[in-house]
């Protein structure tokens, strides 16, 4: 097992999107609540049956985006996220991996040019939204909560209201990973 020398920790590492629980409990999160209650909706406007007024129709819609983001996410992607990892004195660095940055800054610079041509700035909103968060830094003394998953070797870090980390490990480091995290966050407010 490595030591820490209270210098610098890095590593990069791919994540598979789809075969991940931590990804997949925040996608479904990000994506089920919102659909899954206007699924219910119009499943109450419909009493029960789709086939009244197109009803069916926003749900066909629905899985078609659906089955449209999968195969983006696997054709751009790989399906996999890139991510790179750096902890020192100062706290935790979470960033995307220079290859996938490249194509998420311009996935995100179409974001906003589309959102902003077609008059919608919730788009244009979103990819800036995105963009920011390619690299997020949390301080040590920001930590407050910290939540380890040793099967899937994975660590979140929660600190301020936007201030989150998953951090996936590998077999080599995540003990070491694990380790300097508890020594080093604040958690006396737990």
């Amino acid at each position: 097992m490595k030591r820490w020398d209270e210098e610098e920790l890095r590593w990069e590492i791919k994540i598979p999107l789809f075969k991940n629980m931590i990804i997949l409990k925040e996608l479904g999160l990000a994506l089920g609540i919102p659909f899954g209650i206007l699924i219910i909706m119009l499943l109450i406007a419909s009493e029960g049956d789709l086939f009244v007024d197109g009803i069916a129709y926003p749900l066909i819609f629905i899985g078609i985006f659906f089955i449209a983001a999968f195969l983006f996410i696997m054709l751009i992607y790989g399906g996999k996220y890139d991510a790179g990892y750096v902890i020192n004195s100062k706290g935790i660095l979470n960033y995307t991996q220079e290859k996938q940055a490249k194509r998420n800054k311009i996935i995100n610079a179409l974001l906003v040019l589309t959102g902003i041509f077609s008059g919608r700035p919730s788009a244009a909103g979103a990819g800036i939204l995105a963009q920011s968060r390619q690299a997020v830094f949390v301080k040590w003394k920001r930590i407050k909560r910290v939540k380890i998953y040793s099967k899937s070797k994975s660590i979140i870090v929660k600190g301020g209201f936007t201030e989150r980390i998953a951090l996936f490990c590998n077999d080599d480091n995540f003990e070491l990973v694990r380790d300097i995290i508890l020594s080093k966050a604040d958690l006396n407010g737990e």
